[in-house]
């Protein structure tokens, strides 16, 4: 009862302003746009060998938004590839979904 009860107040907690920091955060959750997360990352910039993409380094945010978006998509493929049929997707991302599979 405990697990399911901390499930239930975390849905719900989520949903309450301020809770999350930005209004904008549960729009990129898993599974809100039909695709997986992006995956997250944190300082330093390299860690154990381990480093952060350059990208997202750069301070471009437009290039930031188009990494993620790709990586949510290529994340997508390789865990749960039946999301993508009825993903949103734009016709380049649909492009990009078909150039991944060969090396998926």
């Amino acid at each position: 009862g405990e697990l399911a009860a901390m499930v239930v107040v975390d849905a719900v907690v989520r949903l309450l302003p301020g809770v999350l920091g930005s209004v904008a955060s549960p729009l990129d959750d898993s599974h809100a746009t039909g695709l997986l997360e992006y995956p997250q990352y944190t300082r330093p910039p390299v860690y154990r060998g381990w480093s952060v993409p350059e990208v997202l380094l750069s301070g471009n945010h437009a290039q930031i938004a188009k990494w993620r978006r790709e990586q949510a998509i290529l994340r997508t493929l390789e865990r749960r590839p039946e999301l993508l049929d009825k993903a949103n997707l734009y016709s380049e991302e649909r492009k990009f979904v078909d150039r991944s599979k060969e090396t998926v």
